[in-house]
């Protein structure tokens, strides 16, 4: 099972209940340390949590666009989502692939998953500066993008951690359902606007619910300029975070 981390033991749970898409009733913890504030921040170590979701099915109503459907929605991670739709044994024969092949591979692979996921979608690939998008076309995008994208993420995970291992050659990969991504960019820029200020007027650090590395990184570029935070990342992929605190003044 992932382990979380935070400040505390409330904002560790806090942050894995936000990656889970889950309820406090909806879930076990398993607290692996308690933290320590240490002294004038030497000695201090972050709280870690596991968490395990109760196994029980519930609808749950997606909304995506200005349409509301009611769909029965499981959890979908990484790890799960792995187990079902990869086998190890027929990616260890696609291995060293050419650009072309490892990307008609991995467009096969979203179609069975997303076959598997009750939401079969036509796959459609474009080239965007330096990454290649792989647009899911499907009547069921609420399925697809999940409770906000935690699906789409998840998948958008297994992509590319998919081209890793086939591709002979480094290639980023960003997925997308209808204009989902198009929305979560101008999302992200209120966000880092609205994070950068409750810094300057806290003087605390903020910790961001865990995201993609493309989506860290738009946050990264926006609030470069702003000479009074500094921004970081931590924990480990796909759970990875983003920290923005104040910036540090030297005299």
């Amino acid at each position: 099972m992932p382990i979380y981390e935070g400040a505390t033991v409330d904002e560790a749970i806090q942050k894995a209940l936000t990656s889970l898409a889950a309820d406090r009733s909806e879930v076990t913890v398993d607290i692996i340390t308690e933290g320590k504030k240490g002294f004038l921040g030497v000695g201090k170590k972050n709280a870690k949590v596991s968490l395990e979701l109760i196994s029980k099915e519930k609808d749950t109503l997606v909304e995506t666009n200005d349409t509301k459907e009611a769909v029965q929605e499981r959890p979908v991670t990484p790890e799960s989502e792995s187990k079902e739709t990869t086998e190890p044994s027929a990616i260890s024969e696609l291995e060293n692939l050419e650009d072309q092949e490892a990307l008609t591979q991995l467009g096969i692979y979203l179609t069975n998953i997303t076959n598997q996921l009750n939401a079969p979608a036509m796959v459609k690939m474009s080239y965007e500066e330096d990454r290649i998008i792989f647009n899911l076309e499907t009547k069921k995008q609420g399925l697809l993008i999940g409770r906000h994208g935690k699906t789409l993420n998840a998948l958008q995970y297994l992509a590319q951690v998919f081209i890793h291992r086939v591709a002979k050659n480094k290639l980023s990969i960003m997925l997308n359902v209808g204009d989902y991504r198009q929305k979560r960019s101008e999302i992200l820029q209120r966000l880092a606007e609205k994070t950068a200020e409750k810094v300057d007027r806290t003087g605390h650090p903020v910790f961001l619910e865990p995201m993609p590395a493309f989506e860290r990184k738009q946050i990264h570029a926006a609030l470069s300029k702003k000479d009074y935070v500094s921004t970081h990342s931590e924990g480990d992929e796909p759970y990875r975070y983003l920290v923005v605190e104040p910036a540090k003044k030297y005299y």
